[in-house]
């Protein structure tokens, strides 16, 4: 017992034949299992029972999202997983286990995208709890972590950890990729770590107000009503990471702005945290007005997917635009991303994937 409390969790291997009676009763199946590798199992220790439990999930969901997607079989007995199956599928298993074991000790929550993210993604790094202090510090040995009010923001990929990176390192970045990477969600998690930390006075969000492929009409309402459905991403953004009256509040006394882009004009934004997202459909003259926006104290983070442009046929991107002529220039740092950062459900990827390899170009 002291060895566990040393290390909160063990594995070793033995024998099915060691327990054949047991695992016959609880899954038949196994008896088919012939070769040496195939009949043994994996033994996994956990010393928090209560964490075990959430480990495991609801009518242990958890085990069987893990089960499904590794080709395993785990069963519980007392504070013992065992896992079975082939050999790398158990050691894959038990890895994705120990990270999700870890983050529970570390005082987090997980559910399906956690757990999704472990199976494709493995664990980010084993010391995942946060330190008091600067962000910054959150950089050392390799752990990236953005805290809000909320939660605490983990990157997922080694894209979006140097994303973040770039975001607090640089006054000016572009996060560029396919949908479902985390561009814009990091980007706002970053702003409301600057702004509650005081290195900002405000954030300001922006987008433009261009329809995706449809005609929408006139909408009904004053100019707020009009604009918010094309800013509701952003509000989701920043409930994520703000308690909703606080959100109310801020804005309400102008701390946190979320205008669409044409309102960005003749402003200059200074000791803000700004956000253009959806940049694919600025216009270049939209795009150089944004830009040049940017004050003293002020740090400006430009988001978009160049595959879902909705401007009218014949214009250009203002975000294609930017990447060239921008190209090289000091201090502007371009992220970029791809399918395999997709923090969305695991369909999302391989969506994207297809439109990939259908793109004539």
């Amino acid at each position: 017992m002291l060895a566990l409390r040393e290390n909160p969790w063990q594995h070793r291997d033995v024998k099915a034949h060691e327990s054949r009676e047991l695992l016959c009763l609880a899954i038949p199946a196994l008896t088919s299992l012939t070769s040496p590798d195939d009949a043994a199992e994996t033994l996994l220790e956990f010393p928090d029972n209560r964490l075990l439990i959430d480990l495991c999930g609801e009518f242990d969901r958890n085990l069987a999202q893990i089960e499904h997607a590794l080709g395993v079989h785990i069963l519980r007995r007392g504070n013992l997983l065992a896992l079975m199956g082939e050999g790398a599928a158990r050691a894959r298993a038990a890895e994705v286990l120990s990270g999700l074991y870890q983050k529970l000790e570390a005082g987090r929550d997980i559910d399906a995208g956690e757990i999704d993210a472990e199976i494709r993604m493995g664990a980010t790094d084993p010391e995942a709890g946060g330190h008091p202090g600067d962000q910054m510090e959150l950089f050392q040995g390799g752990r990236v972590e953005v805290r809000t009010r909320k939660k605490l923001v983990e990157p997922r990929t080694e894209a979006q950890k140097a994303y973040v990176r770039a975001l607090f390192k640089n006054e000016l970045a572009f996060g560029i990729g396919p949908a479902g990477t985390g561009k814009t969600y990091l980007a706002v998690a970053v702003g409301v770590n600057m702004f509650i930390e005081g290195h900002v006075d405000k954030i300001i969000l922006s987008r433009p107000a261009v329809e995706a492929g449809e005609r929408l009409g006139f909408l009904p309402g004053d100019m707020k009503d009009k604009v918010d459905p094309y800013m509701q991403p952003l509000y989701d953004a920043l409930n994520d990471f703000l308690p909703g009256k606080q959100v109310a509040k801020l804005i309400e006394e102008k701390r946190i702005e979320i205008a669409p882009l044409a309102f960005m004009r003749g402003r200059t934004l200074s000791n803000a945290f700004v956000v253009l997202d959806e940049a694919q459909n600025a216009t270049s003259m939209q795009m150089k007005m944004f830009l040049t926006r940017l004050g003293e104290g002020s740090r400006m983070v430009i988001t978009g997917d160049r595959s879902q442009v909705d401007l009218p046929r014949g214009v250009t991107s203002g975000l294609r635009d930017a990447e060239r002529i921008l190209a090289g220039v000091p201090n502007i740092a371009f992220n970029y991303f791809t399918a395999k950062d997709v923090v969305r459900h695991p369909l999302v990827a391989a969506i994207i994937e297809a439109y990939d390899r259908d793109d004539p170009k």
